[in-house]
């Protein structure tokens, strides 16, 4: 009986850990894939995933955003463990999106529209590799339209934009308590300060893209 009930408790205890740390993917509705055959998804990283998401999830035609890690050498990176720089990994989404309603074309004039897009390493406060900026393209297409928008930008303003387009191989999911991060903790000191601002920045140049609740 008391190896039944140590088992047990043992059991909950690793559950409940799980949860706490983020990691329990498979029960996160947010992290499934979506039943909607109609969506596909693109790939961006832009600084803090918490602001990125927000702002693609508050557009017509977006599904839903999930925060992850892309763009690195590593398997199965972490929060923890992409933070330190050497994965290789970048702070990145996965838009759910539908191009009936909203163009890649779109969603890439979203993508610089909402940031620094000279900013190296990193967007206001956020430094690193990790933070760094990149469009990954999953075919031809979808690789011409990041390549001739960067190219106007940077043309434009006779700089270079520091975004890196590359092709897309892998997305891992973002433990459990990054999804909705900005909408679960809005007042968290760095949604407040910094999340919140870039979404308000960003809805105020593009309003006719925003959905009615936002």
């Amino acid at each position: 009986m008391k190896h039944s009930l140590l088992s047990i408790l043992c059991t909950a205890f690793l559950f409940i850990s799980c949860q706490s740390n983020g990691q329990d993917h498979k029960n996160n509705p947010k992290t499934q894939e979506t039943k909607n055959k109609n969506l596909e998804t693109a790939y961006f990283a832009s600084g803090c995933f918490w602001c990125v998401e927000a702002i693609y999830e508050s557009v017509k035609g977006v599904d839903k955003v999930l925060s992850g890690y892309s763009g690195g050498h590593t398997q199965n990176p972490t929060y923890k463990s992409s933070n330190t720089g050497t994965t290789g990994h970048a702070e990145a989404v996965a838009v759910h999106y539908d191009p009936s309603t909203i163009s890649f074309e779109t969603l890439i004039d979203i993508y610089f529209g909402s940031q620094n897009p000279f900013q190296i390493n990193g967007q206001g406060p956020d430094h690193g590799s990790q933070y760094r900026s990149i469009i990954f393209y999953k075919n031809k297409n979808q690789k011409d339209i990041a390549l001739s928008k960067k190219k106007a930008i940077s043309e434009a303003a006779n700089r270079t934009v520091a975004a890196e387009i590359k092709p897309y191989e892998k997305f891992w999911s973002a433990e459990a308590y990054h999804q909705d991060y900005e909408k679960r903790n809005p007042n968290n000191p760095y949604i407040r300060n910094v999340s919140i601002p870039r979404l308000k920045r960003f809805q105020s140049k593009f309003p006719t893209l925003i959905k009615k609740e936002h």
